[in-house]
C-alpha cells in the first residue's frame, strides 16, 4: 500500500511542478507561488517517507522514480491541454493565395494577422504573422493546413505581447 501512496503523491508532485514551471516562464507569479507550496508539502512528506523506511522497503525509491517519471509526462500533457498564453504562428505560402488566407483566418477566427511581403528561391511568399491565445492553435493550424496544402507552419511561444488586436494584457 505504501508504494502505491508514494507513487500517487509523487506523480501529483512532480506533475504540479512541471506546471509550476511553465507557469513561471509566463511569469504567473501569483499561481506559481501557490503551487510551489503544495508542491513542496508533497514533496516533504513524501522524501520523509522514502528516507525514513528506505532500509525495510526499497520498492518505495522505486515507487519514487516511477512516481518522478509519470509524473514528468502527465504535467506536460496537463500543461498542454491548459494551454494558457499566447503563441505566435508564421505561415509562409505563396503570395498568390496570401491575402486570401489571410481574410479567412481574420474572419474565421477574429484574429488579427500582419501580411508581408518575401522572397523564396522561385517565387515571391507571403509570410503571416498571428498572434493568438494556445487555446485555439490546433484549430487555426488545421484550418491553415486544410486551406493552403503547401504552407509552411511555425510556432513559438511568447512570454508577453503589448497592445495589439485582441491581445491587449490587463
Amino acid at each position: 500500500m505504501e508504494f502505491f501512496i508514494i507513487l500517487f503523491a509523487k506523480i501529483i508532485e512532480v506533475s504540479l511542478s512541471t506546471v509550476r514551471t511553465v507557469f513561471i516562464a509566463k511569469g504567473m507569479k501569483g499561481y506559481s507561488s501557490i503551487i510551489a507550496f503544495i508542491e513542496v508539502l508533497i514533496w516533504l512528506k513524501v522524501v520523509s517517507v522514502v528516507l525514513i523506511g528506505l532500509s525495510e522497503n526499497p520498492a518505495s525509491m522505486v515507487a519514487y522514480a516511477i512516481g518522478f517519471a509519470i509524473g514528468n509526462y502527465i504535467g506536460i500533457w496537463l500543461e498542454s491541454k491548459l494551454a494558457i498564453g499566447l503563441i505566435t504562428i508564421q505561415v509562409i505560402v505563396d503570395e498568390s493565395v496570401g491575402q486570401e488566407l489571410a481574410g479567412y483566418l481574420r474572419s474565421s477566427h477574429n484574429v488579427a494577422v500582419t501580411v508581408m511581403h518575401g522572397e523564396g528561391r522561385d517565387t515571391n511568399r507571403s509570410i503571416l504573422i498571428l498572434h493568438l491565445k494556445r487555446k485555439i492553435k490546433d484549430k487555426v493550424i488545421d484550418d491553415i493546413e486544410k486551406k493552403v496544402e503547401k504552407a509552411l507552419i511555425t510556432a513559438s511561444d511568447v512570454k508577453a505581447i503589448h497592445g495589439g488586436y485582441g491581445l491587449i494584457r490587463k
